[in-house]
């Protein structure tokens, strides 16, 4: 019986991580109802970007939090329908990692990010779009139920230089590494930014704001 509850409870934990739950349709719903405008700042992710205050943080109201958590890039696509009809000043874009942590092919979530920019292209071709690359995870040392998205760093890697590479020569589009920011000697998530391996800590958002302050300025 204990070996039967045990297994239904990973299970049910395993559906909140890689399914579109209550709280995606939530946030989903409030974003179509809340205005962007051109003169905003965007930051448009997963979970890692919802955890953040970044209107706080950068101590500017421009900027709007488009995050939510266990988001992937096919389900990311279905609700930027608020987002480029705002036509927004900036866009910075960080998604991925949930995809991975599904087996979504790198090719699969880079094809996925080109539709959003071409999106953008066509409908908002003002909006400068800054792609940030896919966080370090940690999988060493750290005990959490994120751990098949703690052990993609290699794939991250994979990701981020297709990242790049699609990035290169578009117009309005820049990208930005953020790896070598959060990233211990050995190329994991830092243990000072992280207390589950995939998610950040106050230091760890700090870490990125310093990383990127000069595009959001």
């Amino acid at each position: 019986m204990k070996r039967l509850i045990l297994a239904v409870t990973v299970l049910l934990m395993s559906s909140v991580t890689f399914a579109q739950g209550t709280y995606h349709f939530q946030k989903k719903t409030l974003f179509e109802v809340l205005p962007i405008r051109s003169s905003d700042i965007v930051f448009l992710g997963n979970s890692i970007t919802d955890g953040c205050e970044w209107s706080e943080l950068f101590n500017n109201p421009k900027i709007k939090n488009r995050g939510i958590s266990a988001d992937r890039t096919k389900w990311l696509l279905k609700r930027l329908d608020p987002i480029v009809k705002g036509k927004p000043k900036k866009l910075f874009l960080m998604i991925g990692i949930n995809d991975l942590a599904a087996d979504v092919a790198p090719e699969t979530i880079v094809a996925n990010i080109k539709k959003l920019l071409n999106r953008f292209a066509t409908e908002s071709p003002r909006t400068k779009i800054y792609v940030q690359s896919i966080l370090p995870v940690n999988g060493v040392d750290i005990k959490s139920r994120f751990k098949k998205h703690r052990t993609q760093n290699e794939q991250v890697v994979a990701t981020n230089k297709m990242l790049r590479t699609l990035c290169e020569g578009r117009k309005n589009v820049l990208y930005i590494d953020l790896f070598p920011a959060l990233a211990d000697a050995n190329g994991r998530l830092d243990k000072r930014y992280t207390n589950d391996g995939l998610h950040l800590m106050g230091a760890g958002y700090v870490a990125w704001k310093k990383a990127i302050e000069k595009y959001v300025k």
